[in-house]
């Protein structure tokens, strides 16, 4: 049985920090995944030039039922040295809204960037190969493998770093969670993150016209607010700012949504009033919202008759037509799942785990890093910094 320092178990963003970390202090490492390819969620992330930092990067943009937690793995690995890194590999990259960056180039010079960090450590990458079992004895953890690797390994430390269950369609499983339950680690309560919203038949069916229809909003769950993009779909709602107030969301809540909130809704309309009367109340609408958006805004305003024009609206009648506007609030029917989920909310909890070195605290040379550790970023490049900063601590320690 062949012997690691040091096996990960998953070849994603956080294994493979993990392990190019734990090679570099001359550790013998393992990286095992099922997947045929490493770092497919990379590949396929930010539109294929993969968001992989954020210059706001903060403990404050993460969520967790210890938001303390990560504070310690962000400071120890920040974004700036993350940055650092793929500059060294001469990878050109430029930041858009909000502190994201992204490759100029293809997604894939990252995951390339932690293939190369891994063979200068000397790591074995295992691809296309299944857990079958783990077993602690004295002298680590021992793994049994089928696939293209068969056989049973022997690692004096374990890494698990096999994400969550969002996109399964890319090979997404629990098996993180299981491995934490073997060992005796509690766990939260999981569910689909940075995910679209979906609506009730009669929502849906008055708004499917809009299908496909972008506009500028904030877009608020309790005092939690992103003033970001909004997109209609066929099943409801997505966009940066859906799938960021997504996280908070609870099946139930109330959710309020302000279209284009850097416009006063109200006085643009007293000023089409002024200017031209004759318009339609639509017509004035669409000069701030798309036309279909302005359309169906003005139609399901309480009090306004869309045939109607801008001089027979009272000032009491055309604050109902802002107000739908600026205060448009539903409640999601749910949401696409994790199907669609670009992360897992919740997972190994935290009260287990060594925030310094994500090592399980009852259970020396074990740990968890990345996805299926209870810490969910923003949207935005935040998770894949976690991966970063969680798979760094644990291969200074592994």
């Amino acid at each position: 049985m062949q012997t690691f320092d040091t096996i990960v178990l998953g070849a994603g963003a956080a294994g493979m920090m993990a392990a190019a970390e734990a090679g570099r202090r001359g550790r013998s490492v393992l990286v095992v995944d099922h997947a045929k390819a490493a770092g497919e969620k990379i590949r396929i992330s930010g539109g294929g030039r993969c968001n992989f930092t954020n210059t706001g990067t903060n403990p404050k943009r993460f969520l967790s039922q210890n938001p303390a937690f990560c504070i310690s793995a962000l400071k120890r690995y920040t974004a700036e040295d993350f940055v650092g890194l793929v500059e060294r590999h001469g990878i050109a990259y430029h930041e858009k809204t909000l502190g994201q960056l992204f490759c100029d180039g293809s997604s894939r010079q990252i995951v390339d960037m932690l293939l190369a960090e891994m063979r200068q450590g000397g790591a074995e990458l295992a691809l296309g190969t299944a857990i079958g079992g783990i077993e602690r004895n004295e002298d680590g953890f021992v793994v049994a493998l089928s696939g293209q690797r068969e056989g049973r390994v022997l690692g004096r430390s374990l890494i698990v770093a096999t994400g969550g269950k969002s996109i399964p369609k890319m090979g997404a499983t629990g098996i993180g969670y299981e491995i934490a339950r073997q060992f005796g680690l509690r766990l939260t309560e999981t569910r689909p993150a940075l995910v679209p919203l979906t609506l009730d038949p009669a929502s849906l069916e008055a708004l499917t016209p809009l299908s496909g229809v972008a506009v500028d909003a904030e877009v608020a769950h309790g005092k939690t607010r992103f003033p970001e993009a909004l997109l209609f779909t066929h099943r409801g709602l997505s966009g940066p700012a859906m799938l960021q107030i997504s996280s908070y969301w609870r099946e139930g809540d109330e959710i309020a949504v302000r279209l284009r909130p850097d416009i006063d809704a109200m006085a643009v309309l007293k000023s089409a009033r002024a200017a031209n009367g004759r318009q339609a109340v639509q017509t004035a609408l669409s000069a701030i919202l798309p036309k279909r958006l302005a359309q169906t805004v003005a139609e399901r305003a309480a009090g306004a008759a869309p045939a109607r024009t801008l001089a027979e609206h009272s000032d009491k009648q055309l604050a109902r037509v802002a107000a739908a506007v600026s205060d448009w609030r539903f409640r999601p029917a749910g949401s696409e799942g994790y199907r669609t989920a670009e992360v897992t909310l919740g997972g190994v909890d935290t009260r287990d785990l060594d925030g310094r070195t994500m090592q399980a605290k009852t259970v020396p040379g074990l740990f968890f890093v990345g996805e299926v550790v209870d810490v969910t970023g923003w949207l935005g490049g935040y998770n894949f910094q976690w991966a970063w900063s969680s798979g760094w601590c644990a291969g200074q320690a592994a």
